[in-house]
């Protein structure tokens, strides 16, 4: 069942359950971009095919907030904000340990090796490596876990890159199985929780939020408001 959250002419923004494609890949496994389809199909009965742009991804065990286009136009506008970095995507994270601060900012350099789909912190200057910013504040930790819930804002939107900048550090993500997470079997504990744009329509700035439910891992979010 397909949760939206906002729907107007121009965008539909949603939530993406854990586990399912943003877009259609080898599996062939069930992808946002056709569940949204038909469901705009359906809810509005039109025939033949139906325009949907996407506009930004989620790797595949990552939920949270989405959003596309419905119109070729707003599609263009929405991309172009990524690519000058106006879309605001703030994460939630539980990862391995204690913070050595309450706030901080992480730089690094990465490189994605595409044989193994995976990503490294790479000395600057680096052939092909990209520049990686985030900023991230801490929620909560937990000592008996030894785990911390962080709030984590993107600043570049690289491969990989909460996780990798948290690995690199000795606070892997509690659940991920590729960066070398405790909670081995676990789902990653990595959720788009908040997501800023101008509309581009109305140019508006809109802001849309989605808590993952508070079960299994989550259930670390109990007493947090966020």
């Amino acid at each position: 069942m397909l949760k939206v959250i906002y729907e107007d002419n121009h965008i539909i923004v949603v939530e993406k359950p854990v586990n399912i494609p943003s877009q259609g890949d080898k599996t062939g496994d069930n992808d946002m971009l056709s569940l949204i389809k038909e469901y705009l199909k359906q809810k509005y009965q039109k025939p033949g095919n139906v325009y949907l742009g996407l506009i930004h991804r989620l790797d595949r065990p990552v939920g949270g907030v989405m959003v596309f286009a419905k119109t070729s136009k707003a599609a263009s506008r929405l991309s172009e904000e990524v690519r000058n970095n106006q879309f605001q995507k703030t994460y939630l994270v539980i990862c391995n340990g204690k913070m050595e601060n309450e706030k901080g900012v992480l730089e690094d350099y990465l490189l994605k090796n595409e044989r193994t789909n995976m990503s490294k912190v790479v000395k600057e200057g680096t052939k092909n490596s990209k520049y990686a910013l985030l900023e991230y504040e801490v929620l909560k930790y937990d000592e008996e876990l030894d785990l911390s819930v962080l709030k984590v804002l993107l600043h570049t939107g690289r491969h990989h890159q909460i996780r990798v900048q948290l690995s690199s550090r000795g606070h892997s993500i509690y659940g991920d199985q590729k960066y070398g997470g405790r909670g081995h079997g676990k789902q990653i504990t990595l959720w788009a929780y908040s997501l800023k744009i101008v509309h581009p329509v109305t140019k508006k700035e809109m802001i849309f939020k989605s808590i993952p439910e508070r079960v299994g891992s989550w259930k670390i979010l109990d007493d947090l408001q966020v």
